[in-house]
C-alpha cells in the first residue's frame, strides 16, 4: 500500500502575520450614467478632427508683463465707466484678430466637397467656455469691429448664459477660428484640438513666473511668462504661415500698444 500522505505544514508566523495585515476588499461597484446629447456631439467631433485633419502644433512662450500692468492701470475705470470687468481675453480676441487678417490662410477652410480653399473677409472667433453640461463653443462674430468692451460684454454674457445652461445653438453656429483658455483651470502647456470645420485653434495656458533673460540687458529676470499653443491643419496652413501667427500674436501681447497702432 502507498505511504499515508504528509500532513500539510502549519503556516509560519510571518505568513500568519502578512494574512492577517491584508486589506479588507473595498467597495468595486460600477456606476454607468448616460452621455448626455452634448457629451456625445463632443466626443463625435474631436474624433472626427482628429481622423481628418493633419494636425501639427506649434508653441510660443509670451511674456505677459505689460498687459498685466496695462490691466492693473485701467481695470477700475473700465469697470466704472463700461460696467464690465477688464479681463485678458479680450486682448487675446484682438491680437488674434488682428493675426488672422494679417495670415488668411489661418482664417480659411477647406471644403473637401468642392477641394477648395475657402478664405473669410471676416473673423468670428469662438470662445471656448466651460458649462454644466461640458465644454461650448459660442462664437464673437465679427471680431475685426469690436472693440475691446464688446468683446468683454459678449463673452460675460455668453459664459452667464452656458453657467443657466441657456446657450442656443444660434450662439455656438459658425466661427472660422477658436481660442481655448486652460490656464483658467491652471494648465502650464497643452496640445489642443481643432474645432471643426475650422483650420487653427488657439491655446492659452497659465501665467507662471519663471527666470528668463531680459532682452534689452542681458540680465536674468523674472517675468510671468505664458506659454501659447496653435494647432492648426496642416494640410491647408505651412509651418512659415502657423509661427508667423503665433509670434505676431504673442507679439501684441507683449506690446500692446502695437494693437492701438494697428501693428
Amino acid at each position: 500500500a502507498a505511504p499515508a500522505a504528509a500532513p500539510a505544514a502549519a503556516p509560519t508566523a510571518a505568513a500568519a502575520a502578512l494574512t492577517a495585515a491584508a486589506p479588507a476588499a473595498g467597495n468595486r461597484g460600477e456606476t454607468r450614467v448616460k452621455m448626455t446629447r452634448m457629451r456625445q456631439t463632443v466626443a463625435r467631433r474631436l474624433k472626427e478632427a482628429q481622423n481628418t485633419y493633419a494636425m501639427l502644433t506649434t508653441f510660443q512662450e509670451c511674456d505677459m508683463t505689460e498687459l498685466m500692468a496695462l490691466r492693473a492701470r485701467h481695470k477700475e475705470e473700465f469697470e466704472k465707466k463700461h460696467g464690465c470687468r477688464l479681463g485678458f481675453m479680450s486682448a487675446f480676441v484682438k491680437a488674434a484678430t488682428h493675426a488672422l487678417q494679417e495670415v488668411p490662410a489661418v482664417n480659411a477652410v477647406i471644403d473637401d466637397a468642392t477641394q477648395e480653399v475657402v478664405y473669410k473677409d471676416y473673423c468670428d472667433v469662438s470662445v471656448a467656455v466651460a458649462s454644466p453640461k461640458g465644454l461650448v463653443v459660442p462664437v464673437l462674430r465679427n471680431t475685426e469691429a469690436m472693440s475691446f468692451k464688446q468683446v468683454e460684454e459678449a463673452i460675460a454674457g455668453y459664459a452667464n448664459k452656458a453657467k443657466n445652461n441657456q446657450l442656443a445653438m444660434e450662439d455656438m453656429a459658425g466661427g472660422t477660428f477658436t481660442i481655448s483658455n486652460g490656464g483658467v483651470f491652471g494648465s502650464l502647456y497643452g496640445t489642443p484640438i481643432i474645432n471643426m470645420p475650422q483650420a487653427a485653434i488657439l491655446g492659452m495656458h497659465a501665467t507662471k513666473m519663471r527666470a528668463v533673460v531680459d532682452p534689452k540687458t542681458g540680465q536674468v529676470v523674472a517675468r510671468p511668462m505664458m506659454y501659447l499653443a496653435l494647432t492648426y491643419d496642416h494640410r491647408l496652413i505651412d509651418g512659415r504661415e502657423a509661427v508667423t501667427f503665433l509670434k505676431s500674436v504673442a507679439n501684441k501681447i507683449e506690446d500692446p500698444g502695437r494693437l492701438l497702432l494697428d501693428l
